[in-house]
């Protein structure tokens, strides 16, 4: 063998070194605070913590080289081979009291969390003032050392969080990641170190012209392995598989899967340290919810759609049951499920959505509306005067700066001064009469917003005008059609309001010199539950499922078209095939009753209808003519007649005050909905 000297340029370890020294990149202001502390002039014990992933170790091994190169003496200690006890640890570390210089880092430390009591108290007294201690692991220090004022100097806690965009991109370019995979690799990746270090592997390996980045398996698997690990039981990865999956996750959520132990798993979800918490709620950081989803979806399509249902169907309630200062949260969360759709980028609820915050127009407000509204200030100032309370006022929060307004118009019928006034809400009314007009007790809504020019198009606050919009639709009753005016829409904006179900009509207003268009939903045709249930399944089944696809429109007929379909199907009600004909089949009535047959689902309402009737004493001879003529197949009134003991005349009587009855009954559940109460005679 030579006893030749080897070069240390000639080992793989500094080889590999060398490698990730290049590879390192941001993390500026933590590498201040350790050489403001490396040269005397800060803290002496810095705690590092951060979810898994995200560059812990990284970071130690930047400062076991700034360490190195200021000639102080350093000693890395790695959790995951320490033995538990104080005898091992402080054998481990013992370079610390040797040396007053020494720097001391700990990587790893959540594998010895239950030394942080002895670390703190005993341990880390002893060392030098000169000595530097830096602990990294993935949970938060322990309160008790921000409680105790001896710490208050000596410690200085450093939460790690993703890179920057500039970083995350610079990391890119030392993997090689081809141009077209960029763009996707960042928006499942973001700033998490390991997510992306990952991603750009396969991307490599996989790239190609024209190829697209997408995470497969092995990277979900890897991810999932590192960040989350075994979770103690099915009942915990179910709880963090609906928090990955809504947009925050409250123990009321929780409890729709865990009657009896959503406060144990929520307390358990709130300790984890890739678990962030906000007003809202809980919510995992972004590579773990996206990894999570993947897994879910390729793993267990089916338990997926099941867990989707549910939360969807729990938060679809609290938006129609929400007050109204809630509501906007309430709809940000049910949109926020449909994230993975085609929806354009931007149409999705954020976690920082208190950017803006939303007033009632109050009457010093009305300047500001004037200036915001410029060229339509007049068309602003009609509605605000007659309607203030349609009205909405959006801030800036951080600035208080208004910076747009919305009105939602609920009109039963227009004037013609309101015609003159206002180009858009007059389009809207001639296009509802045009097409299929008004019924008793219906309205029409048109959603009507002025904004500041930086603040139009695809914005944070028209996110927030969104929700309110699609909390109103999702509130209203005996509503017909809704409206909603877009200034000058690109095609984002084109595309969100037909991922929701809206179709812009061919005639363009314009008010002044500006181009408007507009977009309209017929709520007698896609009714709220029915809408709500196509946006729920879009996610599970893709945009084939969603409303921006052509589903069979139901039947709007008028109340005369309406009575005379009941009387027909009344007299058809033994013949099924007869009623599968019956434009009653296509009526909000029976969409309403999901999962029947139509024809099915008509005659038990028929049935349903006639069998009320008893209930009320005054309504029992309109029962008992109604139940011998229609339900037990007499082949003639004379005989029905005969059969109820009762002249023809009078038995005539009874027979069309029931069916009148039958009729009202069931005109106002195509109106109000299937919760209605059956109509009683006075």
């Amino acid at each position: 063998m030579s006893s030749r000297s080897i070069d240390k340029s000639g080992l793989l370890g500094w080889r590999l070194q060398a490698a990730r020294e290049t590879a390192f990149v941001g993390r500026e202001e933590e590498v201040a605070v350790f050489n403001a502390a490396l040269y005397g002039g800060g803290c002496s014990v810095l705690y590092v913590h951060g979810p898994g992933g995200i560059g812990k170790s990284a970071l130690l091994r930047r400062f076991a080289h700034e360490a190195a190169v200021a000639g102080r003496p350093v000693s890395m200690v790695d959790g995951r081979v320490l033995e538990p006890s104080p005898a091992a640890s402080e054998a481990e570390t013992e370079l610390v009291f040797r040396d007053a210089d020494a720097v001391l880092l700990i990587d790893d430390f959540e594998r010895v969390q239950g030394l942080e009591g002895w670390l703190r108290e005993r341990f880390l007294p002893r060392a030098p003032m000169g000595a530097l201690v830096v602990i990294a692991g993935r949970n938060p220090p322990d309160m008790r050392w921000q409680a105790d004022p001896g710490w208050a100097g000596a410690l200085e806690v450093l939460p790690l969080r993703d890179l920057r965009t500039a970083d995350a991109q610079a990391l890119m370019d030392f993997s090689g990641v081809p141009a077209e995979s960029r763009e996707p690799l960042l928006a499942f990746a973001g700033g998490h170190p390991l997510a992306l270090l990952l991603g750009a592997a396969a991307a490599v390996k996989n790239g190609g012209a024209g190829r697209r980045w997408t995470p497969n398996q092995d990277v979900v698997a890897t991810l999932l392995d590192h960040l989350v690990g075994e979770l103690p039981s099915a009942a915990h990865r179910h709880a963090l598989e609906i928090c990955a999956h809504a947009y925050t996750t409250t123990e009321d959520l929780l409890r729709v899967a865990f009657p009896e132990d959503a406060g144990t798993l929520f307390r358990w979800l709130r300790r984890l340290p890739f678990v962030e918490s906000s007003s809202l709620g809980l919510f995992p950081h972004d590579v773990v919810r996206e990894a999570l989803e993947a897994d879910l979806r390729w793993r267990d399509p089916e338990g997926y759609a099941v867990m989707h249902d549910r939360i969807h169907a729990h938060l679809a309630k609290r938006v129609r049951t929400a007050s109204d200062a809630d509501v906007l949260g309430a709809v940000a969360a049910l949109s926020y499920l449909h994230r993975d759709t085609d929806a354009p980028p931007g149409s999705h609820g954020r976690h920082d959505e208190g950017g803006f915050q939303e007033e009632p127009l109050r009457e010093e407000d009305l300047g500001t509306l004037l200036r915001v509204a410029a060229k339509d200030a007049a068309c602003a100032a009609f509605w605000a005067e007659r309607r203030p309370e349609a009205f909405r006022l959006y801030r800036r929060t951080e600035t208080g700066e208004p910076v747009a307004f919305s009105a939602w118009l609920r009109l039963t019928e227009l004037d013609e001064e309101e015609l003159r006034a206002d180009p858009i809400v007059a389009m809207a009314w001639a296009h509802a009469r045009a097409t299929t007009p008004l019924r008793a007790g219906e309205h029409l809504t048109v959603s009507r917003l002025w904004a500041l020019p930086p603040y139009r198009g695809n914005s944070p606050v028209m996110d927030v005008i969104q929700w309110r919009v699609i909390g109103n639709c999702l509130r209203s009753e005996r509503m017909a059609w809704s409206y909603v005016e877009i200034w000058q829409p690109n095609q984002a904006w084109v595309e969100r309001l037909r991922h929701y179900g809206m179709r812009d009509i061919s005639e363009r207003p314009r008010p002044g010199d500006d181009a408007y268009s507009l977009f309209v939903h017929d709520w007698r045709a896609v009714p709220a539950q029915a809408w709500l249930e196509r946006m729920s399944r879009l996610l599970v089944a893709g945009p084939a499922g969603g409303p921006g696809a052509a589903p069979a429109k139901l039947a709007v007929l008028s109340q005369a078209e309406f009575a005379e379909a009941v009387r027909k199907a009344l007299r058809r009600l033994p013949r099924r095939d007869a009623l599968a004909a019956s434009p009653l089949t296509r009526t909000r009535l029976i969409a309403e009753r999901a999962g029947q047959d139509p024809a099915t689902a008509l005659g038990d309402l028929l049935r349903q209808a006639i069998d009320d009737l008893r209930e009320d004493p005054r309504s029992v001879k309109f029962h008992r003519a109604l139940s011998v003529t229609f339900l037990r197949g007499t082949p003639t009134q004379e005989l029905a007649a005969e059969r109820l003991g009762l002249p023809f005349t009078t038995y005539r009587r009874h027979l069309t005050a029931g069916v009148e009855h039958v009729c009202a009954d069931l005109w106002r559940r195509e109106l109000y909905g299937a919760g209605t109460p059956a109509y009683r005679s006075s």
